[in-house]
């Protein structure tokens, strides 16, 4: 079946690699966002999904919207249906209309919870001990459209974000290959999508900030949301520094929340509850580093203590 394949960020590349090597497909087109300045220097850099699509001489179709031009092109490919994971921006109706059986999305949300552009990281942000994916029929909502099919997911100790957005979509990839299928061939009704929704609007850097006033679940919870992008952070004599994961620490207590103490080798930071101790953290300027070396260099200090 000749398809065309939607996507930009890297946790859409092992879908479109699925795909690729599975015989009931030809992808006759690669749809992606166009190249994007990174880094300091700003260098003009093609999308995760635009690198691997060419080192499979696939066609790459570049467009932060889908004009009538990009549309042109698509009905070009002779594809039936079309294929979308974490393109980046709303397909408008004349392009939802593009292919005979529409466009079938792959969220990584149970929906309707969590519809949005940061499913994982807000779900595990607030605590949730399942997640999961979800194949849809696209719409011109937001992640409204009919369910194909879902996959559920727990939550793992040492998970953040980033290894939960692999995880989902590695195991994503068949469910999204399925739907395509039962969809084409009519196999498969789209039913509507059932329960209370919740939004999962893009991150900013401001909300990675962490709360030390809040509960050490709560401090915990949303450093794993918001690991690796945009990075858990707070601020230390006035520099910003990052935090990665911490552990809450129930039998530590009676440290002011922020304020950092080594007991051992360990080092812990007060919350407003007990405490978490810390593993990682990275000084402006500088490289990752145990957090233990980082804190004997303070020691000379009075107070250490997080803003």
């Amino acid at each position: 079946m000749k398809i065309v394949y939607a996507g930009t960020p890297e946790t859409a590349v092992p879908p479109l690699e699925a795909l690729h090597s599975d015989p009931r497909f030809e992808i006759a087109a690669v749809l992606t966002r166009e190249d994007a300045p990174v880094g300091r220097k700003k260098v003009l850099t093609p999308s995760a999904v635009a690198r691997r699509a060419e080192e499979f001489d696939l066609p790459v179709l570049r467009a932060n919207r889908v004009t009538e031009d990009v549309r042109a092109a698509l009905r070009g490919t002779g594809a039936r249906i079309g294929a979308v994971v974490a393109y980046g921006a709303l397909l408008p109706r004349p392009a939802l209309e593009v292919f005979e059986h529409g466009w079938i999305n792959l969220h990584f949300s149970l929906l309707p919870q969590w519809r949005g552009a940061a499913p994982v990281q807000r779900a595990l942000m607030a605590g949730d001990s399942v997640l999961g994916a979800t194949t849809f029929v696209l719409d011109e909502g937001m992640d409204t459209g009919p369910v194909v099919g879902t996959l559920t997911d727990e939550v793992r100790p040492e998970d953040t974000a980033g290894t939960v957005l692999d995880r989902l979509a590695h195991e994503g990839s068949p469910l999204l290959a399925e739907s395509l299928l039962g969809v084409a061939t009519g196999q498969v009704q789209p039913v509507p999508q059932r329960g209370e929704a919740t939004a999962a609007p893009k991150l900013t850097g401001a909300e990675a900030r962490i709360t030390w006033t809040h509960p050490a679940v709560a401090v915990a919870h949303h450093v794993r949301g918001v690991t690796p992008e945009p990075g858990a952070w707070t601020e230390y004599e006035g520099q910003r520094i990052k935090v990665e994961r911490v552990v809450p620490a129930p039998g530590v207590t009676g440290l002011a929340a922020g304020h950092v103490e080594i007991r051992g080798k360990q080092v812990f930071a007060g919350t407003g509850s007990y405490a978490v101790e810390l593993t990682r953290v990275q000084p402006g300027g500088k490289k990752p580093m145990a957090v233990l070396d980082w804190a004997r260099g303070q020691q000379h200090r009075e107070q250490v203590a997080f803003a």
